[in-house]
């Protein structure tokens, strides 16, 4: 099936679950089909995990679900390693090795579960007892956390936020939305997701998305984009050459799920609050929140 086929079913048996949310839902496959983690900020109950489940159901993945608390550790999410009764080593693998992980409220571990656990999501493999493990393929991690700070939670630091392509924002529904979702409630569990493609298909897809072209036009946009993020007088930290590598991979799969066979500078616009929101840090005194700033950087900069 081609990628925007692919897509387009999968967005139709979503919206089976899930009322709006069309552009979240395209930027959580654009991250699986660019084969990088992703941060969903939002306050609890706006169907987060509901959209990770349902996507993982479409693409045939194995889905788990990480609670994070403040006593969780590495241990609990990469696993452990224990003596037997016949005193033989044995390995328990933890809920990491899956295709689809949800990590529920990231900004409530403690600071050294969390670095562990991104450690473990960027290299893609853990060590347990000595013996380094390889995470199943595909895997994507989608991380929630709390855009206010509550009870327990700190902004997750800038350093380890980094590690994550693309941070999406996922708000309160519309009330046409908010109305249509009760519908669905009401409906129950007579409409199933159905199973669109198989994780095979969306390792295809990953490799295909590597070969789509970056013309040079728009290469020049996105290193203009990110530099003027280091130069705004707003921005006390710019993002790093991270956010370079993120729009490059997330504009070759954004037009790789469209039908198309190089990037365009519409996908780098569309991606650029997703990109760069997370990676820059604001003056406190600037009285203008992230997204103010992207777009004033999208606003100035030519084509």
């Amino acid at each position: 099936m081609e990628a925007s086929e692919a897509y387009k079913s999968i967005l139709q048996e979503m919206k089976k679950k899930i009322a709006g949310k069309e552009e979240t839902i395209e930027m959580m496959f654009v991250a699986v089909v660019a084969n990088g983690h992703a941060l969903l900020e939002g306050v609890p109950g706006v169907a987060k995990t509901t959209m990770s489940k349902a996507l993982a159901e479409t693409i045939q993945a194995d889905f788990k679900r990480i609670q994070g608390t403040a006593d969780i550790q590495v241990r609990d999410i990469v696993g452990y390693t224990y003596i037997d009764e016949k005193n033989d080593l044995k390995v328990v693998r933890g809920p990491i090795f899956t295709n689809i992980l949800l990590v529920d409220e990231l900004n409530r571990m403690p600071p050294k579960t969390m670095s562990g656990l991104l450690e473990a999501l960027e290299e893609r493999l853990v060590s347990i007892g000595g013996e380094d493990l390889a995470l199943p393929k595909p895997f994507i991690a989608f991380s929630t956390q709390n855009p206010l700070k509550v009870e327990g939670t700190e902004p997750l630091p800038k350093v380890l936020a980094d590690r994550f392509i693309v941070k999406i924002d996922v708000d309160y529904p519309s009330m046409e939305e908010e109305e249509e979702m009760l519908r669905i409630k009401d409906r129950g569990e007579e409409y199933t997701v159905r199973k669109i493609i198989d994780t095979g298909e969306v390792i295809r897809m990953q490799d295909e998305a590597r070969k789509v072209s970056l013309p040079d036009n728009v290469a020049s946009y996105i290193t203009k984009l990110v530099n003027a993020t280091r130069k705004d007088i707003h921005v006390v930290m710019g993002a790093s050459p991270r956010a370079d590598i993120a729009f490059m991979q997330c504009g070759k799969a954004r037009a790789l799920i469209h039908g198309r066979k190089e990037v365009t500078i519409e996908d780098i616009r569309f991606l650029a609050k997703a990109v760069l929101s997370h990676r820059i840090i604001v003056r406190a005194t600037g009285g203008i929140g992230v997204h103010g700033i992207v777009d004033g950087i999208l606003a100035s900069i030519k084509e």
